[in-house]
């Protein structure tokens, strides 16, 4: 079992910077893979990134691609989402999540534990 805690969300202009970060609980962190979705008002939550368990070549969705950061510290077990040159569309509820499988690690059922969301909101 593996209990996810975000936070670091808030309200920033459009080209500001946000580190959102994403507390593990449990010994096996170092196992699981890590992602980060976001879902906006009316929309489908959506993959941003993901991480593998090996801290390997992140994969990033296309919009934001260049712009955000996945990472993990092993030790601290938190994975983070560094956020630069925001953008209004950015903002949303963006929710951690890991898993121990490893395929579908771009969709929301390759992923089975997840955080409770933290909002990130971006002004024009």
């Amino acid at each position: 079992q593996v209990q996810l805690v975000e936070s670091g969300g808030g309200l920033v202009q459009a080209g500001g910077s946000l580190r959102l970060s994403c507390a593990a609980s449990g010994r096996t962190f170092s196992s699981y893979h890590m992602g980060w979705f976001r879902q906006a008002p009316g929309k489908e939550r959506e993959f941003v990134a993901f991480i593998t368990w090996s801290g390997g070549t992140p994969y990033y969705a296309d919009s934001v691609k260049g712009r955000f950061t996945i990472s993990r510290d092993t030790a601290k077990n938190t994975v983070y989402l560094q956020m630069n040159s925001l953008k209004p569309e950015d903002t949303a509820v963006y929710y951690c999540a890991a898993t121990a499988r490893s395929l579908s690690l771009r969709t929301r059922s390759g992923y089975d534990y997840w955080g409770q969301g933290t909002q990130v909101t971006v002004s024009s």
